[in-house]
């Protein structure tokens, strides 16, 4: 169950799988007698609570997914370019002083601008040890919490990307459950006092988010964001290792 209620799987995997599923659940709500519950109220009520965790499960699933397909070309995990002499990210300085103190890590020279021009496998070969390094030095969620939340980020952007067919399926289907409730049952409609309508109109709405919203441009934002962060760590992790 802990894994399910860290702030990661909360924000990054859950948020997104119940924002997708949204208008079901409140299509749910409004179909059932929750002012004197009885039996199949209470199955229902377990039965989204066991939806949403079972969702969130299928949003890592996807997710993961969805980044092979971003990345297909760097083997399927964001490629970081920021110490690259080429990349415009940072200064040259401040790159310089990380790349030496990364290579002073894996007791490897770093590559110059020519070495990256002349042999870019090599070099990116040194980056991706830079960067596998830096992952592994920054768990600590307190200390590196900026970080933290821009993994959290790109994990809800890249997760909700994955959900986003499926949450617009979900919409449509939601928009014509409501509108055969109204026409079908119109006594029961009435009983709502017009929330089955705004129901219909709110999932249009929702549909619309994740159409325009919710898009490959906003992931890999989130992504170089992370990539970023994640780069500036060594400032800390110098701090830390001239400290000890």
């Amino acid at each position: 169950m802990n894994d399910y209620l860290d702030a990661y799987s909360i924000k990054a995997r859950l948020a997104p799988a119940a924002l997708a599923i949204a208008p079901v659940i409140v299509l749910i709500v409004l179909a059932f007698n929750w002012v004197q519950p009885s039996l199949p109220e209470a199955i229902i009520g377990l039965a989204v609570m066991v939806l949403f965790f079972a969702a969130s499960n299928v949003a890592r699933r996807l997710g993961k997914r969805k980044e092979r397909q971003l990345f297909a070309t760097t083997g399927g995990r964001p490629e970081n370019r920021e110490l690259n002499h080429l990349d415009k990210t940072l200064d040259e300085r401040t790159k310089d002083r990380y790349r030496k103190f990364l290579a002073k890590q894996l007791e490897q020279p770093a590559p110059t601008r020519d070495m990256e021009v002349e042999d870019p496998d090599e070099a990116a070969a040194f980056y991706v040890q830079c960067y596998n390094w830096l992952r592994e030095n920054t768990r600590d969620t307190e200390k590196f919490r900026i970080l933290f939340n821009e993994n959290i980020a790109y994990g809800y952007y890249r997760n909700l990307l994955a959900l986003k067919p499926y949450g617009i399926v979900l919409n449509l289907l939601t928009i014509a459950a409501a509108a055969a409730i109204i026409y079908y049952k119109p006594d029961f409609a009435e009983l709502t006092h017009g929330k089955l309508a705004a129901l219909g109109i709110l999932a249009a709405v929702h549909a619309g988010y994740l159409i325009f919203g919710v898009t490959k441009r906003a992931t890999l934002d989130a992504s170089k964001a992370y990539a970023r962060q994640l780069t500036l760590s060594c400032e800390t992790l110098m701090v830390q290792m001239k400290s000890a």
